[in-house]
């Protein structure tokens, strides 16, 4: 359950799968021309990897005009799109503000999030939930407040890792699996194969406009979503290192 909690929202930018015993990464398919409703509105429950499936293959490239990937001039927008994305996330150091986050079964949860490149993250619940989420640059602590315990996963083991790195770049990232752009998001696509686990996705949306981190949905091998939306943004003021310390002993 909390390793669901790290991969989520370690799969973030964040976030955290919190509880339920199953969520994670985004499908490959279109990206939505709305926020998702499960996190601006009231969330569904998740819906099986079958389904999920089915709908990504009548959403697939192409299929959408405003799907710029499949022509030549799609590619060139594409690489624009990336581009973009590359210089936002490359333009601070420092970032903080509040989530909302969605899991498999529609249980919402939000709080306040820290971050400080490279690799350095903190998730804040508010309560009544006891689970914070910390990553010190070399692993991914889940603490549970009340119980005064906590799992520890290596960093690298985490989709957190794409957006806590120190200089982001996609065309060079190997996971990219699409980039899609209509007129209101920039959405790119990351897949990661785990060895006896499965295929894990990361969905990161970005507003078309300012290229702004809206949201992002990570989906695990059995096509359960966990969805964290990111609002109040602050890329002035420096978190305090402090914030980041994973207490081993």
């Amino acid at each position: 359950m909390r390793h669901l909690l790290t991969a989520c929202a370690v799969s973030c930018l964040l976030a955290a799968a919190g509880l339920p015993a199953h969520a994670q990464v985004p499908p490959p398919f279109a990206p939505p021309k709305k926020p998702s409703a499960a996190v601006m509105a009231q969330s569904t429950p998740a819906k099986p990897k079958a389904q999920v499936q089915a709908q990504a293959t009548a959403a697939a490239p192409g299929a959408d005009p405003n799907i710029q990937m499949s022509t030549v001039a799609g590619q060139g927008a594409a690489a624009n799109t990336v581009q973009r994305i590359n210089q936002y996330f490359n333009s601070f150091k420092a970032m903080s503000g509040n989530f909302v986050q969605v899991d498999p079964d529609g249980t919402r949860r939000q709080g306040q999030f820290y971050l400080l490149k490279p690799g350095r993250v903190l998730f804040e619940y508010d309560p009544p939930s006891p689970i914070e989420l910390v990553a010190d640059g070399r692993s991914v602590a889940v603490r549970d407040k009340r119980l005064k315990t906590q799992d520890i996963t290596p960093l690298s083991a985490t989709p957190l890792r794409f957006l806590l790195a120190e200089n982001f770049n996609l065309a060079r990232n190997a996971n990219v699996t699409g980039v899609y752009q209509d007129d209101v998001f920039a959405t790119v696509v990351l897949e990661e194969k785990q060895p006896m686990v499965g295929t894990y996705r990361l969905m990161i949306m970005f507003d078309a406009k300012t290229m702004q981190l809206k949201q992002w949905t990570v989906t695990d091998p059995q096509g359960y979503d966990t969805t964290v939306a990111v609002s109040n943004l602050n890329t002035t003021d420096r978190p305090d290192p402090m914030l980041f310390v994973i207490n081993r002993d």
